[in-house]
């Protein structure tokens, strides 16, 4: 994690690190990235004894521009509304769209261990009267904002264009509204049929005054309000705001020369894409991070995230892949690593810090943890395939004596993220029925070569020198391949065929560690004969 700590070693004095979204629909896993980066930053300061504030912004005036979950009736109404005054498309359980959706949000955020200091809301804050000196300002620079969006962002706004948005007094949206005069008090504006494409003006027109909450900020300058009102030293972004002549730039320029502050610094962040596609919540692309986290643990989830440096996108597409097995032992693979056990493959910058921040408690006791005993995803999730395994006596057996409670802690909630990965996310490779019955009828395709292969490996495997684990299994399923001239795919199929009737399957190694020796010998032995020798239980 250098980066964060380089980051918190060259700043000086109090620090208010912020963010902000608009909760245009279901938020999904990607959308995570931003508020962990926001939330390291935050402890990295704070590990340096630097005073910080963490913050935490729901842009609810922004208008209602996405369908994706809107009734079919609420189409046409909704649309071009401020999303703080959409009804709760879920029923009466919050106050309004914006309510429920970003509310799905900031309890996912304390269960990945976010917490900021404090979460505001931009309609209480217009309707307090908060940001109209900041439209005050900005009606009276139109000039000099027109000025900046062409020499910014070359965005040629008409020369009447004001950069504000009204709530319109007849239909209500604010996304159909266009100000085109300002008298100093009042803002002449009209809620124009066609000024967008996904919502319809009603055609009114007159003046209103634009403060208390009748009206707002465009979002480039509201962004700016924002970093004026909260003193924002550091706010990351994503990368594509932070595009030249993007929203990034434009709301700097709107800061310094409009509102007259320096812009905080800036911390971009790539995408988490699936299948090289970004997610994206007005689309519906992607998983809902609500649902992500009743899979993937918030260590290794955090661990997603902070891994890669800012500046790298992230593949990750959990449906039907071993993104999350993998997941999980990276995490274990930088335990070890901390810990002081040796790992293979090379390690992030900064692994220690990498695994100190990806855990939830900032406090934790980052030695006693990476030390504490953890089962492999994988291969938990095998066992807990297998009918009659008594899990927790097998992970004792495996560690060679008794769990403590956070290990007990720690496999109960790895026992929950293996059901629910079964249940939605996992493979059909990894889906497996062992067939205790009898050699599978489909093992009769072994040829001459895997058979021989697989009495060489009830050998090697036999008696006292049994492997226990999977990474074992798989170095003497290897090994003995190679002795033979056996090709690993081979090798593996005929292993898929003997114990699943079929040609694919999960990690032989650990499929293998979760059986009982006893069983696994007489398989092997039956397959590398070619024919069942008996029945089992």
């Amino acid at each position: 994690m250098d980066w964060a700590d380089e980051l918190a070693a060259s700043v000086s004095g109090p620090q208010v690190v912020n963010d902000s979204k608009t909760p245009s629909g279901t938020v999904h896993v990607g959308s995570l990235r931003g508020p962990v980066i926001l939330d390291v930053i935050a402890r990295a300061l704070r590990t340096r004894g630097t005073d910080t504030s963490l913050l935490y912004g729901i842009d609810d005036l922004d208008p209602m521009d996405a369908q994706a979950l809107l009734t079919p009736d609420a189409v046409e109404h909704e649309m071009g509304r401020p999303l703080a005054h959409v009804p709760d498309q879920a029923g009466d359980c919050h106050a309004s769209y914006a309510r429920h959706h970003a509310q799905t949000f900031i309890d996912t955020f304390a269960g990945l261990g976010i917490r900021p200091d404090r979460y505001y809301w931009m309609s209480e804050l217009y309707a307090a009267g908060t940001v109209d000196p900041y439209i005050r300002i900005a009606l009276e620079r139109a000039e000099a904002v027109r000025a900046i969006y062409l020499r910014v962002a070359k965005v040629q706004h008409p020369a009447d264009w004001h950069p504000v948005q009204v709530v319109c007094e007849s239909c209500g949206r604010i996304g159909t509204t266009i100000v085109t005069k300002w008298d100093g008090q009042r803002i002449y504006y009209e809620c124009r049929p066609n000024l967008v494409t996904w919502a319809r003006g009603c055609g009114h027109a007159g003046w209103v005054e634009p403060f208390g909450g009748r009206a707002k900020l465009g979002w480039n300058l509201e962004w700016a309000a924002q970093w004026s009102i909260f003193g924002v030293t550091i706010e990351p972004c994503g990368k594509d705001l932070a595009t030249a002549g993007g929203s990034r730039d434009r709301a700097d320029a709107i800061a310094r020369e409009i509102f007259e502050r320096e812009p905080p610094l800036n911390v971009p962040y790539e995408f988490l894409n699936i299948g090289g596609r970004k997610m994206s919540t007005s689309k519906g692309l992607g998983v809902a991070a609500h649902e992500i986290v009743e899979v993937v643990p918030p260590e290794q989830l955090r661990l997603l995230f902070l891994r890669p440096r800012p500046q790298s996108a992230i593949e990750f597409d959990p449906i039907g892949t071993d993104a999350i097995p993998r997941l999980f032992d990276e995490y274990d693979r930088l335990a070890d690593a901390t810990a002081g056990r040796p790992v293979r493959g090379e390690l992030p910058a900064g692994h220690e810090s990498v695994f100190r921040y990806s855990l939830l408690d900032p406090a934790a006791d980052v030695a006693a943890v990476a030390a504490a005993f953890r089962p492999a995803f994988g291969h938990l999730a095998l066992l807990r395939q297998i009918p009659g395994v008594d899990i927790e006596a097998r992970i004792e057996a495996e560690k060679g004596g008794p769990l403590s409670a956070f290990e007990r802690s720690t496999l109960a909630e790895r026992t929950a993220a293996a059901d629910a990965w079964l249940e939605a996310f996992a493979p059909e490779r990894s889906r497996i029925a062992v067939r205790p019955e009898g050699l599978p009828d489909e093992a009769g395709d072994l040829d001459a070569e895997q058979r021989a292969w697989l009495g060489r490996l009830a050998a090697a495997s036999g008696g006292g020198d049994a492997p226990a684990a999977g990474d074992a299994w798989q170095a003497l399923i290897f090994s003995t391949a190679a002795e033979l001239g056996l090709p690993p795919g081979r090798a593996f199929g005929a292993l898929y065929l003997a114990f699943l009737g079929r040609a694919n399957g999960p990690r032989a190694g650990w499929l293998l560690a979760s059986l009982e020796p006893a069983f696994v010998q007489e398989r092997l032995r039956e397959a590398a004969a070619g024919s069942a020798v008996g029945e089992h239980a």
